[in-house]
């Protein structure tokens, strides 16, 4: 398989809310395959479809504990929470502090079809939730305080 290059910000797909799938079928999976692939030769522990072009609810974790594959997955609860900086294959060099969830319940169909549910903690539930926001449009800068936005702006020299 072919890994897919990495969309950066400030690319408009990164906005998008994607749209869910109807159906798990042979071009879901290899989307996953492709996606999975892709995470691994780029080093990260998460990957959005919206992230390499795609607008489907397609999602791939691997935080050292074996490969998930998630499709319309949804947090049902979520449990304390807690500081910590993240990164982002989209944003890349930068890591921002962002509160999430220590622990959070997601439902979600696996790549066959068949309705899942998954309790995860630690970094898996924190990039569980990374991963959900992509598919609504929603990156690490949005967690900035507007003084961060501006200086985030002023070393990327790009608009926001």
């Amino acid at each position: 398989m072919k890994p897919y290059k990495i969309i950066t910000f400030p690319e408009s797909i990164l906005r998008v809310k994607a749209h869910h799938v109807k159906e798990v079928d042979l071009a879901e999976r290899e989307v996953l395959g492709r996606m999975a692939e892709t995470m691994y030769l780029s080093k990260g522990v998460g990957l959005a479809a919206n992230q390499v072009g795609i607008d489907r609810q397609l999602v791939v974790i691997d935080t050292g504990e074996g490969l998930i594959k998630m499709v319309n997955p949804s947090i049902i609860k979520r449990i304390d929470s807690g500081m910590d900086e993240e990164g982002c294959l989209s944003v890349p060099k930068t890591e921002i502090k962002i509160a999430r969830a220590n622990e959070v319940v997601v439902q979600f169909l696996d790549e066959n079809g068949a309705a899942c549910q998954l309790n995860a903690k630690g970094l898996l539930a924190r990039a569980i939730q990374h991963e959900i926001d992509h598919l609504s449009g929603k990156l690490i800068i949005d967690y900035l305080s507007p003084v961060e936005k501006l200086i985030f702006k002023a070393k990327n020299l790009i608009r926001y």
